[in-house]
């Protein structure tokens, strides 16, 4: 799943405006305009034969700004932690992943209300499968996240936010 194909889906989701998405992007160390914002937004389409049409003046979002934006997000929803300057560093986890534990941060959400949004979107999560998304690359018991993980997520998410 592309990094944008994310941002629509949790903008969507969580109902965030344009002006809200730049602030977010600032607040992750990131300066981008309004109308970047709407460039990134854009959805690629495909032609009767698979190729991708891309729209003229599209912003392709790559890992570490997505990560940016994740950032962003926290601190967007939560404030910044007491005594912290600047911007958190980029750890380069695999970005679904990181999509999963930002936003249970950014929303304060505990375990159970995760599982309740993969209920929502009509996916059996168990504790352990999402404790081990949830884990630090490198533990032992860390599994990466897919893309048709992180999609039930933000659906499930959609669904809870937008009832």
């Amino acid at each position: 799943m592309l990094n944008n194909d994310i941002m629509i889906r949790l903008r969507y989701g969580l109902d965030i405006k344009d002006t809200d998405m730049v602030e977010i992007f600032k607040l992750g160390g990131v300066n981008v305009a309004k109308d970047d914002v709407r460039m990134m937004l854009q959805r690629i389409d495909e032609d009767e034969y698979g190729e991708e049409i891309v729209p003229e003046g599209y912003i392709r979002v790559n890992n570490a700004m997505m990560e940016q934006f994740l950032n962003g997000l926290v601190t967007f929803k939560r404030g910044k932690r007491p005594g912290e300057t600047g911007t958190p560093p980029l750890i380069g986890e695999p970005v679904n992943n990181q999509l999963l534990k930002k936003v249970k941060i950014a929303l304060s959400l505990t375990s159970e209300d995760m599982l309740e949004l993969f209920d929502l979107a009509g996916v059996r999560v168990s504790k352990g499968e999402l404790g081990a998304i949830l884990r630090k690359e490198g533990h032992k018991n860390y599994r990466e996240c897919g893309d048709k993980f992180a999609r039930n997520f933000l659906k499930g998410l959609t669904l809870k936010h937008r009832e």
